[in-house]
């Protein structure tokens, strides 16, 4: 069996962040074809599909898939829950991966489309969700895929092209982030009393039920709080969907060695509703200590250390020379003394 390579073309509407209303588009030689949202009454011209369903509900929708090539195209067309990449934009589980809601609970009213050059036609869709669906947000989308054989490779590529899906559940909204694993270290330059970088590191943790995003800050300070610095403008977090976390690096440049330092991490997290606005929630903060020690006057410290050791040991060492030199001479002075009384007697 051949092994599989995956092209995911999701273009503008599936990223989190930079939506646009134009069409996302997959193109390879004779091969093109573009995927939109229908204009219904869910509004025209949107960049992705959005819902608010009730546990038990349904929704019903259509894409549009376009055919820009020269020859017919026969096309897979399936769901697929989503997730946050390491670079923080949104991708959709592959079909050798499980769904659990989105994948699971959209379905297409046909899993495959033939499109013919420069036709389009409907897909529709019917999104149904459980009657015991945890309310909430998910994220997921609805894709169209052509696998080819690459000869060269030895390979078949699927090339999947798709559109953001993005329903929140009806019931009790509880958008919640939290900080972990705060950490922070600090290198120090050969100048003792030059000031160093430190990094700062922390998980954010999205522990609600509600997709959020966050904007951050990182300060440190010294002992009482004096020799602050700042991190500067620190990136936004990417648009977490429920139970996700994402590791943020943050340098600090300019850190005085103040010995003991505290870094302290901060959000403001961030939620969009249905119609698109977003709202900034109560700010939380984490607070972790290290040291700001240059490795000079640590060695000097160490140095200073080693000689005031050798300093007290060769005093005591001295010290007990001199006291036993000089209960020989007394213990030999007082054989003297016996041996000079007892010659006198005799």
């Amino acid at each position: 069996m051949r092994a599989f390579r995956t092209l995911l073309a999701l273009a503008a509407v599936l990223t989190t962040t930079g939506l646009v209303a134009s069409p996302a588009r997959a193109a390879d030689g004779d091969v093109a074809w573009t995927v939109r949202t229908a204009s219904n009454s869910f509004g025209a011209d949107r960049s992705s599909f959005s819902y608010a369903v009730n546990p038990g509900g349904k929704v019903d929708d259509t894409m549009v898939v376009a055919n820009h090539g020269k020859t017919a195209l026969d096309l897979a067309v399936y769901a697929a829950d989503g997730y946050t990449t390491k670079t923080g934009q949104l991708d959709l589980l592959t079909t050798d991966k499980k769904s659990k809601a989105i994948g699971v609970w959209l379905r297409a009213g046909s899993e495959r489309v033939t499109i013919q050059p420069g036709k389009s036609v409907d897909v529709p869709f019917t999104v149904a969700v459980p009657a015991n669906a945890t309310p909430g947000d998910y994220v997921g989308g609805v894709v169209t895929s052509l696998t080819q054989p690459d000869q060269e490779q030895g390979i078949n590529v699927e090339r999947r092209l798709g559109i953001r899906v993005k329903l929140r559940v009806g019931g009790d909204l509880t958008p919640q982030l939290a900080i972990e694993n705060l950490k922070v270290s600090y290198a120090g330059s050969g100048n003792p009393f030059a000031k160093g970088d430190a990094t700062v590191t922390y998980t954010i943790h999205n522990t609600g039920n509600a997709l959020e995003s966050a904007k951050q800050a990182v300060s440190l300070s010294g002992p009482f709080g004096w020799l602050r610095a700042t991190s500067g403008e620190v990136p936004a977090a990417p648009e977490l969907m429920p139970g996700e976390s994402w590791t943020v690096t943050v340098p600090v440049h300019g850190v005085a060695p103040a010995l003991r330092l505290s870094a302290t991490a901060t959000l403001t997290p961030l939620i969009t509703d249905a119609s698109g606005s977003t709202t900034p929630l109560d700010t939380i903060a984490a607070t972790t200590h290290g040291w700001a020690v240059p490795w000079t006057l640590l060695l000097f410290v160490v140095v200073l250390i080693a000689v005031v050791i050798a300093i007290v040991v060769l005093t005591r060492r001295g010290r007990a020379q001199r006291k036993a030199r000089e209960d020989a001479r007394v213990e030999k002075a007082v054989e003297q003394a016996i041996r000079m009384k007892s010659a006198s007697t005799s």
